[in-house]
């Protein structure tokens, strides 16, 4: 896996090599595992993941902006954002001292 995107459908496939289940199962299950992460980050604006990292969700103001073709001043309009924070345990273990 070294040097490539991990994606859904390489997840699936490595949790299918090491068990017994069906791919079907696991990729049910996956799916089932996202669609939980992203109701709490809706609801709760927050993911904590012991031992990984933080998922967090907050409101960007509008603000001001710039079309590159043309030049021109633009607002661009409120969003919500998504920031990931790793924990220090993983940070630890991805920089070894």
């Amino acid at each position: 896996m070294s040097g490539q995107t991990l994606t859904k459908a390489g997840i699936v496939d490595y949790i299918y090599e090491r068990t017994d289940k069906n791919r079907a199962e696991i990729k049910d299950l996956v799916e089932t595992i996202l669609d939980v992460m992203k109701e709490s980050i809706k609801k709760d604006h927050a993911l904590l993941v012991s031992g990984f990292g933080k998922f967090e969700a907050y409101d960007k103001r509008a603000r001001k902006g710039r079309n590159p073709q043309t030049s021109a001043t633009i607002t661009l309009p409120p969003r919500k954002v998504v920031v990931f924070r790793l924990s220090r345990k993983f940070r630890a273990e991805l920089n070894p001292a």
